[in-house]
């Protein structure tokens, strides 16, 4: 069970959202190249990494910021999303030292996007799915699509996408808790690796989290608790290694 620190990018800054509002910001640090040197520091083995302008504006726009990342960590693998919608930004971010490129809102309003990416970029490819009420959300949570999640995740698994990322978003940032259940549903009714994210407080929900690991859960995006202070990530990830007792899973 992988624990992957998130660095969520607005402005140029690290900053973490509630609820993906991007009115309702906390900065974390004006340099977010620091950040992620520090979460390496502390034992992480995968980043997640956001570009929350991207998102917003429907193409990169902190590219720069997540080279250097990139260019500073080559051995630990890193995921990018936001604002990633055609193949151009994709071989942008691989041939950077990316190693996997997360598509949202254009995987879910261009479902062929993702079967043409697989292919064209076999073993880059992550979707992530954000839902409220078992219904996905796209364009920054701003819409509630009528896809349902499993339906989805099934046909990008199909596609050939890695894993897919999870996300209940009316827990994230809220520090309330991860949808366990939800997460452990999902990846019952898929064979590829879904990766938790939302809501996560502390210890208590890694132990939940590890407890239904074997279910299909791969990994856990950790955001706010991280930079608050109520989760210790190197204890976090120490905990998860336990719990689970499997080999390194970066790969």
């Amino acid at each position: 069970m992988l624990l992957i620190p998130a660095i969520d990018l607005k402005g140029g800054r690290c900053v973490r959202l509630r609820q993906g509002r991007m009115e309702e910001e906390t900065v974390y640090s004006d340099d977010p190249p620091a950040m992620a040197a520090r979460w390496v520091e502390a034992g992480a083995r995968r980043l997640h990494i956001v570009d929350l302008d991207g998102a917003t504006s429907g193409e990169p726009v902190n590219v720069d910021i997540i080279h250097r990342i990139a260019e500073a960590h080559p051995e630990i693998p890193i995921q990018v999303g936001g604002g990633i919608r055609d193949d151009e930004s994709i071989e942008a971010y691989i041939n950077a030292g990316v190693q996997y490129v997360i598509l949202g809102t254009k995987a879910v309003s261009a479902p062929h996007f993702v079967a043409d990416t697989c292919v064209e970029f076999p073993g880059h490819i992550l979707v992530a799915l954000d839902a409220r009420d078992g219904k996905v959300a796209i364009d920054g949570w701003s819409k509630l699509s009528n896809h349902d999640v499993r339906d989805l995740a099934q046909k990008f698994e199909r596609d050939g996408v890695e894993s897919i990322l999870f996300t209940d978003i009316s827990r994230d940032g809220m520090l309330s808790g991860v949808n366990v259940d939800a997460t452990v549903d999902l990846a019952r009714a898929i064979s590829i690796p879904v990766v938790a994210s939302g809501g996560v407080r502390g210890l208590e929900d890694i132990r939940a989290l590890c407890a239904r690991s074997e279910e299909g859960i791969s990994g856990v995006i950790v955001g706010r608790s991280i930079y608050d202070g109520s989760l210790d990530f190197a204890a976090g990830q120490k905990l998860a290694d336990e719990l689970t007792a499997s080999p390194d899973q970066s790969h």
